[in-house]
């Protein structure tokens, strides 16, 4: 390694959205603003988590609410952090089982991933199970404090189902969910891409409903950092955040779409056939292998300046969300706490960006 290179060690897991990071070391993003960027790929996202708060990692590729739950002291082995950037916008979808959506098609899901109509498909199917005395539906989640968690859930109770109540949900590594829905073990989950797209190919399961859907354009992963960390390195922090939204830009460009899912699919990576990263990565998905393709141009998306700061309206939604479900008391003072982890100004000032901003609003889909 260079010596005059500042080493950073970056914890991921193998989803389409870890490439904002792994652009950044492949393509020498890192090395131009004198980052030496070592990846290391994890299994689950427990393990990025307490990796991180034991200073295994410097910074990680994070499921965006993990920060504030860290912060918050709402897991273990909790320390305050903070997530000076998005990595992803979109990108996760619900998949259930063959026999689940042919069953919901039965009771009027739309073809084209609605979430309103598929809800209420799928509700009418839990319902009946119930009265029946059938065992619950079981779903499939890759963290308590995660999007997909809190996607599922409002999902489900925008139909009536009450997700704590009416099935059950499980939490499963990302990469494993394609082959416990094929193997039975579960009836649906949500997850970030390609691993979708994996059970679509493989035609054990159909795509319902997905994030875009849900809530447009919404935060999915951060780059996540503790604060004692941030507060050490501060120079190495704004060169990192620097060579991260030249590389988002990078992922961005669909001249690039190729090149991107050729090096994602490597064995050290994602370690699956390109052929299904290409769908996200495109935005031309499939929901069901028998299906023609649907042109989704923001299901999945990366950008790099201004795009990439994360909002105090971001980190309210995700506490409100731990609320709503049980994972904390609401109070002035955490939500301010959940607001702060997802301050802009860390990363505005390191690419140099004016200091007032727009908040996005939050919108949901109607149901």
């Amino acid at each position: 390694m260079d010596p005059k290179l500042r080493p950073v060690i970056a914890g991921f897991i193998p989803l389409l959205d870890c490439a904002v990071p792994v652009i950044a070391a492949e393509m020498g993003f890192a090395e131009e603003e004198g980052v030496a960027l070592k990846l290391v790929r994890e299994t689950s996202w427990a393990n990025i988590r307490d990796r991180i708060s034991v200073g295994h990692f410097d910074v990680a590729h994070m499921l965006a609410p993990m920060p504030i739950a860290a912060t918050l002291n709402l897991t273990s082995l909790a320390v305050p952090m903070k997530a000076p950037m998005l990595l992803g916008l979109g990108g996760n979808a619900i998949t259930v089982s063959m026999d689940l959506w042919q069953q919901m098609t039965d009771s009027g899901a739309d073809l084209k991933g609605d979430p309103v109509t598929t809800g209420k498909a799928l509700a009418s199917i839990i319902f009946s199970r119930h009265s029946d005395g059938n065992p619950p539906l079981r779903f499939g989640v890759v963290h308590p404090f995660s999007g997909h968690a809190y996607e599922l859930r409002y999902w489900l109770a925008a139909a009536g189902v009450d997700p704590d109540t009416h099935v059950e949900i499980s939490v499963l590594a990302p990469q494993v969910m394609a082959d416990a829905l094929q193997a039975k073990q579960i009836d649906g989950y949500c997850v970030g891409e390609p691993w979708n797209t994996a059970a679509v190919s493989a035609g054990t399961g159909r795509i319902v409903t997905y994030k875009q859907a849900i809530w447009p354009d919404s935060p999915e992963k951060v780059l996540g950092v503790t604060h004692t960390w941030a507060e050490r390195n501060p120079e190495t922090l704004a060169a990192l955040l620097r060579a991260f939204s030249a590389a988002a830009e990078w992922c961005a460009s669909p001249e690039n779409a190729e090149q991107l899912a050729g090096i994602l699919s490597r064995p050290d990576l994602l370690s699956c056939p390109m052929e299904i990263c290409m769908p996200a990565i495109t935005g031309q998905m499939r929901f069901d292998i028998g299906e023609p393709e649907l042109s989704q141009p923001d299901f999945l998306s990366f950008s790099g300046g201004s795009k990439a700061a994360p909002m105090p309206a971001h980190g309210r939604w995700f506490f409100e969300q731990m609320v709503r479900w049980g994972q904390a008391s609401a109070s002035e003072e955490a939500f301010s706490q959940a607001e702060a982890v997802f301050s802009p100004q860390i990363y505005r000032s390191a690419l140099g960006l004016e200091d007032s901003w727009l908040e996005p609003a939050i919108k949901l889909f109607d149901a």
